[in-house]
């Protein structure tokens, strides 16, 4: 199944920079979403990751640093690249300090947008690629019965099997067997694996 094709929403109030940005991008394969205003972007845009926005600082009504700020708000972790026709020192660190991934002073190089864009939907990807990897991981403990995750808590805490058995007051043998499937529910292939794994998952370790 192929991944959804990469999304970059332009937002500016400006209709002759929104075309003019819509098609450097399309020229190099992207697929841009066009918004007149900061409120329509909120109201309508639906984020499918990979994505990334380019966005006007100052716009009539919402300007681009509040439409971030509600993003933010809002839990969507969108790469944000600023532009601006009138760009200062105090403005780039204001919006970088913010998070933004890059501030653009217009009029700009087309080369300067397209590689911002590219960044951004690098750091867009490897983000969702992450948090697929952490779906799994979660939808692989969830698989755990009970005495399984305690098995685990245990092995990642660097416990042996005999101390385990101690521990939970069974023998070393269903120690060993417990053991065997949280390594291949868990699709781990070291003890090394699975403390990293925990790690992700923000398991609590006994002392």
């Amino acid at each position: 199944m192929m991944p959804p094709a990469a999304t970059v929403f332009v937002v500016d109030d400006d209709p002759s920079v929104r075309e003019a940005v819509a098609s450097l991008l399309r020229s190099v394969g992207h697929r841009p979403r066009l918004f007149g205003s900061a409120q329509e972007f909120l109201a309508s845009a639906k984020v499918e990751a990979p994505a990334c926005l380019v966005l006007d600082v100052r716009m009539p009504g919402l300007g681009g640093l509040d439409c971030q700020r509600r993003l933010s708000e809002a839990g969507l972790q969108l790469p944000v690249i600023f532009m601006s026709g009138h760009g200062d020192i105090p403005m780039t660190v204001r919006v970088m300090k913010a998070g933004a991934v890059d501030f653009l002073t217009k009029p700009f190089r087309d080369q300067d947008l397209l590689d911002a864009v590219a960044q951004a939907l690098e750091r867009d990807r490897l983000r969702h690629e992450d948090e697929l990897q952490n779906a799994r991981l979660r939808e692989h403990y969830q698989s755990l019965t009970a005495r399984e995750r305690e098995v685990m808590t245990w092995v990642v805490a660097g416990r042996l099997n005999k101390q385990i058995a101690g521990e939970l007051g069974t023998s070393e043998i269903t120690v060993k067997v417990h053991r065997g499937h949280v390594m291949q529910k868990m699709k781990a292939d070291s003890v090394a694996d699975l403390v990293r794994m925990a790690g992700r998952l923000g398991l609590a370790l006994p002392r």
